[in-house]
């Protein structure tokens, strides 16, 4: 953990907190940050989050075009103010403050091209600015210090605040790598905190749904789950299916557990085997039908936006949120996992467990494991060479 004075606080990081503080809002002030919001995924995450009646402050970086991007999501009319930064000098000011870190950074895929082959560009961006948010994000909530709650800040003896990371949700590929290296970063800044650090699995998650209910013939949404989230009449984000999905974020390493999927639906083992295959393969069934125009983008930010209001949900106290993840675990032996995780105002509350595997699922859990662990290895490698 990173230990500060409070009198080291800077002008500007305390008028952050002190808005947070004294604010008269309904809900807490939550400030959100895009990094990569001029890209294909980073514009209509952008678009998403404005819509987020959570969202208090929402700030739009990129190395290029954010302004404009900024300037016409600013004139949508709900609660969050936005504000564009442009250029490595000011993504120090994009950061500070910031609640929650969602990073689309990166080149998207191409026709022929594996999450595997995207590394060696992605994971440079991903840890220069992973390097920025160890130094700018670090932040004490003045609202719980006033209140004497000790979940973001814990004062010691000496009278010294510890100082906590936003919450950062990867979206740049390889996760299975990229994650390992914002660990390795933070690590090296003493910044690491493995509850505050995702991986976003989620599209995965929002496939095996789709591709579920549409074979199985069940309902993928409720009624109540249409688009009136601006309105705040009832949740946009939601749905009457549910399928876990663990291991990891590419091919193999996907592992949706249909077994565990409600309303039960009466699929044969080739049926379960199919949507497999096709939730694993998602990625590459979209580049290749965009025909080297685009990857998976709008289904990205859609996700990314689900996976962000839940950690917006848990760090406003609200009981029972449950997103799977790629997080530090425990639940196998490699380091870094998917699985369902209980989300809180500390960022992960719990790790869940795999629950009961069908056969199917316990072979698929064991291949892939080697491949998992190999892309684990190759991101510490990297940030540390």
């Amino acid at each position: 953990m990173m230990w500060r004075s409070i009198k080291s606080l800077t002008t500007s990081s305390s008028s952050h907190i002190l808005r947070r503080g004294y604010a008269s809002e309904a809900v807490p002030y939550r400030k959100v940050a895009v990094l990569g919001a001029a890209g294909g995924i980073g514009q209509p995450l952008a678009l998403l989050m404005k819509l987020n009646p959570l969202v208090s402050s929402l700030a739009l970086y990129d190395i290029a075009n954010t302004p404009g991007v900024a300037a016409d999501i600013s004139h949508i009319n709900t609660r969050s103010e936005v504000y564009g930064y442009s250029g490595e000098a000011e993504l120090g000011k994009a950061l500070e403050g910031a609640d929650v870190v969602i990073i689309p950074a990166g080149v998207p895929r191409k026709p022929g091209m594996t999450r595997d082959d995207l590394f060696n560009i992605n994971a440079g961006i991903v840890k220069g600015l992973c390097e920025a948010i160890a130094k700018h994000c670090p932040h004490v909530s003045m609202e719980l210090l006033l209140e004497q709650v000790c979940l973001y800040v814990r004062v010691n003896l000496d009278g010294l605040v510890e100082l906590y990371l936003a919450l950062v949700n990867m979206i740049s590929n390889p996760v299975n790598s990229t994650v390992p290296i914002a660990a390795e970063i933070f690590k090296k800044a003493g910044t690491y905190d493995p509850k505050r650090l995702f991986g976003v699995t989620t599209l995965d998650v929002v496939r095996a749904k789709t591709f579920y209910a549409g074979k199985g013939k069940v309902p993928v949404a409720g009624m109540l789950d249409m688009w009136i989230y601006y309105t705040d009449l009832v949740s946009f984000f939601g749905s009457e299916v549910n399928v876990p999905v663990v291991g990891g974020h590419a091919g193999i390493t996907i592992l949706p557990l249909f077994s565990q999927a409600t309303p039960k639906a009466n699929l044969s083992d080739a049926e379960i085997t199919a949507l497999t295959k096709r939730t694993q393969d998602g990625g590459t069934e979209v580049v290749e039908a965009k025909a080297g125009k685009g990857s998976a983008t709008l289904s990205m930010a859609y996700a990314g936006a689900v996976f962000a209001d839940a950690c917006l949900k848990g760090l406003n106290g609200a009981s029972d949120v449950v997103e799977c993840s790629f997080v530090q675990s425990t639940i196998t032996e490699l380091p870094f996992f998917a699985s369902k995780v209980r989300l809180g105002k500390n960022g992960v509350e719990e790790v869940l467990g795999l629950g009961p595997l069908s056969d199917y699922e316990k072979e698929g859990l064991e291949k892939l494991k080697p491949e998992l662990q190999s892309s684990i290895e190759k991101g510490i490698k990297f940030a540390n060479q």
